[in-house]
């Protein structure tokens, strides 16, 4: 196995390694998992193409780093799923394989993935790795962009990163796709959606490199007014995603892409999603408490 950087070089660690020489469809020895972990730690996106896995290859292989969260957070009622297993649909398809209508509510919430986020950010125990399948890609558009948030942390001037190590935001669904406007939540989904506490700024458990935990999701910074909070997230995410500490993924069929979520941040890009299938499984590794389990403040 053999890794190239091909992302931005920020400082010691840089950013997205292309790997090759490896099968990813058939069970890996201890080294070779510990080989893509180190990699993982260095990189914090990795690119493997030509791995054509069936969803259960996928599980398989994403369960050498830790346990699957439930893929059930979004709209989807359980009946309508069109994937079986524990993998979330990163697709513009119904059960029935069919393209979503232009006015399906899935499609609209779906929409909220196009804005910089951190997967699962809005549970209390939030994601580690991400690992996304492209099965079928469209011809132009529909990339994946990452960013790096350990250089974004690292670019911040002294006073910015005092203001930002000791603060607490609340991350929720609602907040992300309030902003494009989408407020049809059963509330059945508020509840699921109920906000949750973060640290704007953690520590990598092993390279102890500082991140800054920003995400669409983020609604409200605790003792702060909404507006300053909100504004102050803006200016962060603005910073944070500059070209120069950001790459850009074309997807082709087969490739397999791994990220940290810990470190970085993703959003989709535009493609022709009423003409053309996008179809990308994603299984996700359950990650540890940014904090206690305390309540949210009244």
């Amino acid at each position: 196995m053999h890794i190239t950087q091909i992302g931005p070089s920020n400082g010691e660690w840089g950013f997205v390694g292309e790997v090759d020489g490896i099968d990813l469809t058939r069970p890996l020895t201890p080294p070779e998992v510990a080989a893509i972990e180190r990699g993982m730690d260095r990189y914090a996106v990795l690119v493997f193409h030509q791995q054509f896995f069936t969803d259960e290859q996928q599980v398989a292989f994403s369960l050498n780093f830790g346990d699957l969260e439930a893929a059930l957070a979004n709209v989807t009622r359980p009946e309508d799923r069109r994937l079986k297993l524990n993998i979330a649909d990163i697709s513009n398809l119904d059960k029935d394989n069919e393209i979503l209508a232009r006015d399906d509510k899935r499609r609209m919430f779906n929409l909220g993935n196009m804005l910089w986020h951190s997967d699962s950010s809005f549970k209390a125990t939030p994601a580690k790795y991400s690992l996304l399948s492209g099965r079928a890609v469209p011809r132009t558009g529909g990339d994946t962009q990452f960013a790096d948030m350990r250089a974004a942390y690292a670019s911040f001037a002294a006073d910015i990163q005092a203001l930002i190590d000791p603060l607490i935001c609340h991350h929720s669904l609602l907040y992300s796709r309030g902003q494009l406007g989408f407020d049809t939540f059963t509330d059945d989904e508020r509840i699921a959606f109920a906000p949750v506490r973060q640290r704007l700024v953690r520590h990598h458990p092993v390279t102890r490199q500082p991140s800054v935990f920003l995400s669409s999701h983020i609604g409200v910074i605790e003792g702060m007014p909404t507006p300053e909070a909100r504004m102050l997230i803006r200016d962060l995410t603005e910073a944070a995603t500059q070209p120069h500490l950001t790459h850009t993924h074309r997807w082709r069929a087969g490739d397999l892409v791994m990220w940290d979520n810990r470190t970085t941040m993703h959003r989709a890009r535009r493609f022709n999603d009423g003409g053309e299938i996008r179809d990308l499984r994603r299984t996700t590794i359950e990650g540890s408490p940014t904090l206690l389990p305390e309540p949210i403040p009244a």
